[in-house]
């Protein structure tokens, strides 16, 4: 492939993360047509998951707890490496008890994706992040946080 036609799949694929962003943050199931039938999913405490219907299943798990989720799709800092598209960024939301997040003090909305690409189509998305959004888990937040003591 040339250079000029790597670089215009490059740009393809950082417009599907950034389209990718903004349905999930719409709660839109289109999402599941940005991906491969196949697509692999990592999230923290879901684990592991293969195929749009465990996508569809985290989504679902994801949402029973939240009335809002918003990323700063502005403010991505997103890197090509080869197939993948790396993403850092901020995200925030309200729970659906109404709690605001994030707190500032122990949690601050950072997270990191990892989206492997066939063609131009997500076959893999890794998903590093909190999934503690609240700072709710308060045994691990005395542990680890350096103020929390």
């Amino acid at each position: 492939m040339s250079s000029t036609a790597t670089a215009e799949l490059d740009e393809q694929r950082i417009s599907i993360v950034r389209r990718a962003f903004e349905l999930i943050d719409a709660g839109d199931p289109a999402l599941l047509e940005l991906y491969t039938d196949d697509v692999e999913l990592y999230f923290p405490k879901f684990g592991f998951g293969r195929g749009k219907e465990d996508m569809a299943e985290f989504a679902q798990r994801l949402w029973a707890d939240l009335s809002a989720l918003e990323h700063d799709i502005d403010g991505l800092d997103i890197m090509v490496a080869g197939d993948r598209i790396i993403v850092e960024g901020r995200e925030w939301g309200v729970t659906s008890d109404g709690r605001r997040w994030p707190d500032q003090r122990v949690s601050t909305g950072r997270f990191c994706n990892v989206f492997t690409f066939r063609g131009t189509l997500i076959s893999s998305v890794r998903i590093y992040v909190d999934p503690d959004f609240t700072s709710s888990h308060e045994e691990k937040v005395r542990q680890l946080h350096r103020e929390a003591k």
